[in-house]
């Protein structure tokens, strides 16, 4: 037997057991890393403000702690906004559902000739063997619903923790990383950094101020309509028309064209001629000028990130793929050269327009 055939072995064997625990750990520890991700993303989002109070006067940690706080209240004011109309929508299905119970039974033994008693039907529906057992299943997933949201509650409140502290420390943060790094390489790391910071609080910035503007202009029609809930339903259409791509305007006018028509169907189609226009106004007008200096993604590039995002990482996938994004074209940007395309050819093809075509000849 040759005398490196032993070695050999054993250090494959070394390598697979190497590579079976660092895969055990990967998996265990994927949540963890998922969150520290989301936190170093939304600590560059915030950096830019933070650099902006610092600049004042004011000590790196108070400005943190003042911006992760209007961060939190505009979060938890958006979420307590449409938890309002969605619990009072509930209550009201729920306190009209046996008027609306009536009403489908009174059509329908007016229109097939029944003799259905409402009373009669609701009674056999409570005291129902599906009835009970859906109780009772319920009852015994307390629970796990209980686990659940305690564990949604601490993996936000991780998010929030390492935040902060990524984005107290950042200067602290970027000396660590640089003091591994020869000078060379230093400089290289820290313009790297501020792109990632420019381009990404520039996204979401300009997003968020897209988002305030479209949410006032939407509470303004809302409120002269007289839809219900104008306050709530534009929170909605603000966030979720800049921050969910492509579908977002589709997603975020639904709901106020659906509560319009309970008012009246020529409100819902007020609303949705407002969406439309206002639609166009900022995509020709508002948004070339305010994302000027900011990295502005294509829609399909933003939809296509997404998907990917939460095909690999799920929900946090879908949560950083366009800071992630926005922030990969930020180095696109600064480290690819572009030239400028010489042939007449391709510029006028482009165009639609026909010319006159090129000879090329070949150099002997």
């Amino acid at each position: 037997m040759p005398r490196w055939l032993p070695r050999a072995f054993a250090l494959a064997l070394a390598l697979v057991g190497a590579y079976q625990l660092l895969g055990w750990a990967f998996l265990r520890t994927l949540g963890l890393l998922l969150n520290v991700l989301m936190a170093f993303f939304l600590a560059l989002a915030m950096e830019p403000a933070i650099d902006g109070l610092a600049r004042r006067g004011m000590r790196r940690g108070p400005a943190t702690a003042v911006v992760s706080l209007v961060v939190l209240v505009a979060g938890a004011g958006f979420f307590a906004a449409l938890g309002s109309l969605l619990a009072d929508q509930i209550t009201r299905i729920v306190d009209n559902l046996p008027a609306y119970v009536s009403d489908v039974i009174s059509w329908i033994n007016a229109t097939f000739h029944t003799r259905l008693d409402a009373h009669k039907l609701q009674s056999d529906v409570i005291h129902s063997d599906w009835v009970r057992g859906s109780l009772r299943s319920g009852a015994q997933n307390v629970w796990g619903i209980s686990a659940t949201v305690l564990g949604g509650v601490f993996q936000l409140l991780t998010v929030v923790l390492f935040t902060f502290y990524f984005a107290a420390d950042g200067p602290r943060l970027r000396m660590a990383l640089c003091s591994m790094l020869p000078p060379a390489h230093q400089a290289e790391v820290l313009r790297a950094w501020e792109i990632a910071v420019a381009k990404t609080g520039g996204y979401i910035y300009s997003r968020a101020l897209m988002a305030l503007i479209s949410g006032v202009a939407h509470y303004v029609f809302l409120l002269l309509l007289g839809v219900p809930y104008a306050a709530a339903l534009a929170a909605w259409v603000g966030v979720v028309s800049q921050f969910v791509p492509t579908v977002g305007t589709y997603l975020a006018g639904a709901l106020p064209m659906l509560l319009a028509f309970t008012v009246d169907p020529w409100s819902a189609l007020w609303v949705l001629a407002f969406v439309v226009v206002y639609q166009q106004f900022e995509n020709y007008v508002l948004q070339p000028r305010i994302t000027a200096r900011t990295v502005d993604i294509h829609p399909a590039v933003a939809f296509g990130s997404v998907i990917a995002g939460t095909s690999l990482l799920g929900v946090a996938g879908a949560l950083i793929a366009i800071p992630a994004t926005a922030t990969l074209q930020g180095f696109l940007g600064a480290y690819v050269r572009r030239y400028d395309v010489t042939d007449v050819r391709a510029r006028r093809g482009s165009r639609g327009e026909k010319g006159p075509r090129r000879r090329w000849r070949r150099r002997s």
